[in-house]
């Protein structure tokens, strides 16, 4: 404590007007239970175990070898601190990236090996920056809300400080007071008080931007025992003074709760009580990592030993939740804005698995990822998980059966749910979100789903439009067709009314509701199914979307229904796109084209769609075949008397190539307030370019009926091979007591519960 005491006499008048600004954030007394290093993510125990074991756990010994190569190699590079000046992807802004990695895994490697020469690297490499870091400006690149001094953004050197707190814990006692308190005074708390005090907008804020900053500032004070740094950190300080319309760099606003602030208020407010954050999956991934490094060190340092049970073990339901929300390959689901093909093989999730395995109720399906992954920390949490693998005591096969998460700080703001089958020889996933919007991170994309041929998208959702850390394409930020296309409702597969997006595409309105799920049933193997509704996105317009995914004898795969009901007030043009992905074979509908693209729309996504070809529905369905990856799959649609179906590709208005040239089939319905849309997508068939032989290349779905769609009930046929199946929906009423009596076509059916399903009917 001594050196932040001098740090703040000096700062004393600075502090004072901060403190007029901010105000003083209460905290709770708490104290540290140990005062050795190394205590954060390393523990002296820890070090001893892993000594002891060296040579005798391969997973651990592989991954050590491997990180000392990585170091090695880079300490015969040299130290190299230059002045900052490029965005990401830039060569200012990966050699410093690379230096906090590099001084993380130098700082394990000197604690495990005990060769001074990796502590040297540290001392000498912090120094530089200490040399630097108090007349270094505001970094060159203006264009974040809140920018670094080492990086374009806080966020980034929020990084830094996470990555390097553990280094300077692990060589602590190498250090001599003097050398510490140097460290301690030109480096640490500046930059401490950098990313909180002068940049309350990036600290204070409920986003995975002050969570990295929440960490930083309490992982440095961990190390240092400073109790005002972990303080500040898990609570935050008062921003009332603060104004809440600004936007960010990412075009959403700053502030997404009223005045709400620190680490313990984004763990209780972005996570809902069944693990989900609320940003999605791909950011969820990303903060991960400062959550639980930060709760490792809170718990370590005994300072809050309680941390992994706070919200009812939220931390550890989120690793196991976020295993869920990926495909048979592992990769994240790109929910609202994701960069597809992250997956649990990154970093971050490496050490979330082994904290929450370690920390957690040693759950052993933790250990199948562990496998995967074949890499852990460098850590006491690392050592268990790594001795578990070895042992082999656990289930190698990952569950993948259908599963519901929730939304919102109290689980009441809708959810996602995930169908699965494992029917086919290569299960299918159907992603289905009806979530809250997420933050500045969150899509105009109510009822929306997309569906997955084990790691192959069949109907896709598009992700994010950005090149994460490649310097052409606007130095890796965000480009600004996300905001023109990836968000718009259009870009998803869900229902969008007269060529506008939900909310009217604005985030102050969106962000304030959710959609509900109606019902869920997962017990019959033979269909699983999910409903939900929204009633928010378009004033005076009710959506109620069902997807449920069927097995059938007749069919060789599941297929999915989905039934789209919608009541309008007044009269509407609906829009129902389907992004799938593959080579179109055949449609029933007669296509006109012209040789001239031009775009479909003007605003909200629309005009980034050209418009290929289209033509009028002439029979009561719709049919599309594609083949993808050696596989047909057919999209079967009901239709009625001017349908439209319109195919479309992406690339309008989009001179510097920033978008995917991505194709859309959509279903367009004009001047209608109640109308409902019943979808089939099949998997079927098969074709070989070695034997160039095609097999079942034919769709099997023969006609769709609506038989009712009402308030009170929604009946609908799906004829096939001289047989049928009804699917029966309760639209007023979802006890699973209610008993439903039904005349359909003269013919009485009787079921309790919200739907009934009928299967292999003749007719």
């Amino acid at each position: 404590m001594k050196a932040y005491k001098v740090h703040f006499m000096k700062s004393f008048s600075k502090i004072l007007s901060l403190l007029f600004f901010f105000g003083v954030s209460a905290v709770v007394s708490a104290q540290f239970t140990t005062n050795t290093h190394p205590s954060l993510t390393l523990t002296e125990q820890g070090v001893a175990s892993i000594k002891k074991n060296l040579g005798s756990v391969p997973l651990f010994d592989e991954t050590l070898a491997e990180v000392k190569h990585q170091v090695d190699k880079e300490i015969m590079s040299g130290i190299e601190v230059p002045i900052p000046k490029d965005m990401a992807g830039g060569y200012t802004h990966e050699r410093h990236k690379q230096n906090f990695f590099v001084l993380q895994k130098a700082g394990s490697l000197y604690q495990i090996l005990g060769d001074k020469k990796y502590a040297t690297y540290i001392k000498n490499m912090l120094d530089a920056y200490a040399k630097m870091y108090k007349t270094l400006p505001l970094h060159p690149e203006e264009r974040s809300y809140a920018r670094g001094k080492l990086f374009w953004q806080c966020l980034n050197d929020a990084n830094w400080l996470v990555y390097v707190s553990q280094a300077y814990d692990a060589i602590y006692d190498f250090l001599s007071a003097e050398e510490r308190n140097y460290l301690e005074q030109e480096l640490f708390i500046p930059f401490a008080d950098f990313l909180s005090l002068e940049n309350p907008k990036f600290f204070n804020r409920i986003h995975n931007h002050s969570t990295w900053g929440n960490a930083a500032v309490g992982m440095i004070g961990l190390a240092m025992r400073d109790t005002t740094l972990v303080n500040r950190a898990l609570y935050g300080m008062k921003t009332s003074s603060l104004d809440l319309t600004e936007k960010d760099n990412d075009g959403g606003f700053i502030f997404d709760a009223e005045g709400k602030a620190g680490f313990l208020a984004n763990l209780e407010d972005a996570f809902s009580p069944s693990g989900y954050y609320t940003e999605g999956p791909y950011y969820q991934r990303y903060a991960m990592y400062p959550f639980m490094i930060f709760a490792e060190g809170l718990y370590n340092t005994g300072y809050k030993k309680d941390i992994f049970q706070f919200k009812d073990s939220v931390l550890i339901k989120a690793v196991n939740t976020l295993v869920d929300l990926t495909d048979v390959e592992g990769n994240f689901y790109p929910l609202n804005d994701a960069q597809k093909g992250m997956s649990y093989y990154s970093s971050s999730l490496i050490s979330a698995v082994d904290i929450a395995y370690f920390y957690g109720a040693k759950n052993s399906s933790l250990l199948a990822i562990a496998e995967k992954q074949q890499a852990v920390t460098l850590n006491d949490a690392g050592l268990a998980v790594a001795q578990a693998v070895s042992r082999g005591d656990f289930e190698k096969s990952i569950p993948r059966n259908s599963f519901e998460i929730q939304d919102g700080t109290n689980g009441n703001q809708g959810g996602i749910t995930v169908l699965r089958s494992s029917a086919s020889a290569i299960p299918l996933d159907v992603v289905f979100k009806y979530s809250s919007h997420g933050g500045s991170h969150g899509h105009y994309d109510k009822l929306s789903f997309s569906m997955y041929d084990g790691a192959t998208e069949v109907l896709q959702d598009y992700g994010l439009a950005r090149f994460v850390n490649i310097d052409q394409k606007n130095g890796g930020g965000y480009l600004k067709e996300n905001t023109t296309w990836a968000k718009q409702t259009i870009a998803h597969n869900t229902i969008v009314q007269d060529e506008k997006s939900h909310f009217n595409g604005e985030y102050k309105i969106g962000s304030q509701h959710h959609s509900s799920k109606y019902f869920s049933d997962f017990k019959n193997k033979n269909i699983q199914i999910a409903s939900a509704v929204d009633s928010n996105a378009y004033k005076g317009t009710l959506l109620h979307r069902t997807l449920a995914l069927v097995t059938l004898e007749a069919f060789e795969n599941p297929i999915l229904i989905d039934v789209f009901r919608v009541e309008a007030q007044t009269k509407h043009q609906y829009d129902l796109p389907y992004h799938f992905t593959g080579q179109v074979i055949s449609t029933n509908v007669d296509l006109n084209t012209s040789n001239t693209l031009s775009a479909l729309g003007t605003s909200d996504g629309y005009q980034h769609l050209y418009k290929e070809a289209w033509g009028t529905v002439s029979k009561e369905i719709a049919q599309l075949t594609w083949l993808l990856s050696g596989c047909f799959y057919s999209l079967t649609t009901t239709a009625e008397s001017g349908d439209e179906l319109l195919f479309t590709r992406l690339g309008a208005n989009d001179a510097n190539f920033n978008l995917r040239r991505d194709p859309a089939v959509i279903l367009r319905r004009k001047n209608t307030d109640k109308t409902t849309f019943v979808s089939v997508v099949e998997k079927h068939g098969s074709y070989s370019p070695v034997t160039e032989n095609a097999k079942n290349a034919f769709s099997q779905v023969e006609q769709i009926n609506v038989l009712q769609s009402d308030e009170q009930y929604t009946v609908v046929e799906v004829e096939y091979l001289q047989q049928n199946l009804i699917l029966f929906i309760a639209n007023a009423n979802t006890s699973e007591d209610k008993i439903h009596n039904l005349n359909v076509h003269g013919k009485t059916y009787t079921w309790s519960g919200p739907y009934h399903f009928i299967n292999n009917q003749k007719k």
